[in-house]
């Protein structure tokens, strides 16, 4: 098709100003609830937590670590088999891999499914999502410029319907991804004209207002499920005083397209997306210890005062890759689960955080959990 006159139905992506939502409850627990658009506050009296980190276009590294999770079945077909399960994923599905929309297109499966069963599937932004709605490219895999087309293609063939391609992409994808492997074997580069086409396919999608920018504008960039804040970077103080319902509303209608302020014009969310500092770039309590030095200290001290600020037990961060596996750091109060899994960075084992009464452990394998926190 030419991407040119490619249409779809964006009215499945209406999003709401705010939402309190209570979601189907399994029959010994009280329903989940959730407060704020985009998610800001959830309550899932008795629910298992799961997290996983980092993902980065690698479809196949995704599917064994939500197994690993014991949220999805093993057989290939997408099932959700987790029961009344939450599920937190600490954001960049995009770049570094060519599996982007496919991984999107299961968690959105998945969520439908989990809602039927008294669980629920949450996502939140990571930097490579701010980047991509910014329009920054640089990280994005060739294959993935492709799956933009492909995708594209998709929801043409069925007549522009947004929300019926986006959920069964993933019913189709590889099948989609080993005919196009096929038909383009006799490619060795990928030449000028196929990368400005794939460049063009990935600006519709993903620029402010764009289908997909609005699906990322759905997930939060700080989530606070009970005792727990789950964000990409690292929450801060001043994160907080400035208001995390406020930031997680301030980056999704940049991401819809919509204006903060009506003197300012459209404008990219600072404090929650670009900085050092940032909420999605921050990396203090995630880089190496022994970088730290002398100043652990300091960097524990900060997290107990964010952590007693927003009244959580402990924060879950990705965003840097652990060379020696998921870990706990001050005091037992910050979880870094991003092992870097992708074949895009680290091609490590998979490995996700189980949260189960207030108490964390990091799942290595199917049979073996390790690193208790009480």
């Amino acid at each position: 098709m030419a991407l040119a006159m490619a249409t779809f139905s964006l009215n499945s992506l209406t999003l709401p100003s705010s939402q309190t939502l209570m979601l189907s409850q399994s029959p010994c627990l009280k329903p989940i609830t959730v407060t704020g658009f985009p998610p800001t506050f959830v309550s899932a009296p008795g629910r298992r937590i799961v997290a996983v980190g980092d993902l980065h276009g690698d479809l196949s590294q995704t599917r064994s670590a939500l197994e690993m999770a014991g949220v999805l079945s093993s057989n290939g077909e997408g099932l959700w088999i987790g029961g009344d399960t939450v599920l937190v994923q600490l954001g960049d599905v995009l770049d570094r891999g060519e599996d982007e929309i496919a991984i999107l297109s299961l968690f959105q499966s998945l969520d439908v499914q989990a809602k039927q069963r008294g669980g629920a599937v949450f996502q939140v932004n990571g930097n490579h999502e701010t980047m991509n709605v910014e329009g920054d490219f640089r990280y994005v895999d060739p294959g993935a410029f492709d799956e933009c087309i492909g995708f594209l293609e998709y929801l043409d063939e069925l007549d522009g319907n947004w929300q019926e391609a986006f959920v069964t992409w993933i019913n189709v994808y590889e099948r989609w991804k080993e005919n196009h492997r096929m038909s383009h074997s006799q490619w060795s580069t990928w030449n000028f004209m196929k990368r400005q086409k794939g460049v063009f396919a990935r600006s519709s999608l993903f620029s402010p207002g764009g289908p997909l920018a609005c699906e990322l504008a759905r997930n939060a960039v700080v989530l606070k499920v009970d005792d727990w804040v789950f964000c990409h970077g690292g929450l801060l103080p001043h994160h907080i005083k400035y208001g995390i319902e406020r930031m997680n509303r301030e980056v999704s209608n940049w991401m819809r397209g919509l204006s903060n302020d009506v003197d300012e014009g459209l404008e990219i969310p600072f404090i929650a997306t670009r900085g050092y500092d940032s909420v999605v770039w921050n990396r203090l309590y995630s880089r190496d210890l022994s970088d730290m030095k002398h100043k652990t200290w300091k960097v524990s001290s900060i997290a107990e005062q964010t952590l007693q600020a927003i009244g959580a037990k402990g924060m879950v961060v990705g965003h840097t890759p652990q060379f020696d596996g998921a870990n706990c750091k001050y005091n037992r109060r910050i979880w870094c689960i991003d092992v870097g899994m992708s074949s895009g960075v680290l091609n490590s084992r998979p490995e996700v955080l189980e949260i189960v009464n207030n108490k964390a452990r990091v799942i290595k394998d199917r049979n073996t959990k390790k690193l208790t926190a009480r």
